[in-house]
């Protein structure tokens, strides 16, 4: 966990803290291995860590490894992690960018009263028997609990066009 004294001029925290409120359980599928152990190395995005060629590896539990039937080498998958160690209790965030607060609902920070990360990876390598799914780039920390994967669908998860 994060100490909670950084807070930056204009952040707001939540009335209540969201790592305090008991009413979902999830079960970790996995870890996912990267080369980043520490925030300040962490890329901020898929673009950087490929920019950079942090690739990584998801590491699926021995119970949920026949769930990876029908992945192939080539697909690109949705990765939804736990970004376990961030912060979970700001409202208003002031990114180092921004002349003014935001809303954590309109940022991608990890900072968040759910630290949900998304990550659409290509999968380079599949090896079923061992759980070990080689990505071309990831942006978290090793270690870090996964908890879904999803296929990318072109078709439905493309915005239509305007």
């Amino acid at each position: 966990m994060t100490d909670h004294t950084d807070q930056r001029l204009g952040e707001v925290q939540f009335a209540v803290d969201p790592a305090k409120v008991p009413d979902a359980s999830l079960a970790y599928i996995g870890r996912v291995r990267s080369p980043w152990t520490e925030r300040s190395q962490c890329p901020r995005n898929l673009r950087e860590a490929r920019d950079r060629g942090g690739g990584g590896r998801a590491l699926i539990d021995p119970p949920f490894r026949p769930a990876l039937e029908g992945l192939n080498v080539g697909d690109w998958v949705h990765l939804l992690t736990w970004l376990h160690r961030s912060r979970r209790d700001l409202a208003l965030q002031m990114p180092r960018h921004a002349e003014r607060p935001k809303g954590t609902f309109a940022l991608r920070s990890p900072v968040r009263p759910n630290p949900i990360g998304l990550h659409l990876v290509h999968l380079v390598e599949i090896d079923l028997s061992s759980g070990v799914l080689t990505l071309d780039a990831i942006d978290v920390l090793d270690g870090t609990p996964l908890i879904d994967l999803k296929p990318y669908l072109p078709g439905v998860d493309r915005p239509p066009e305007t």
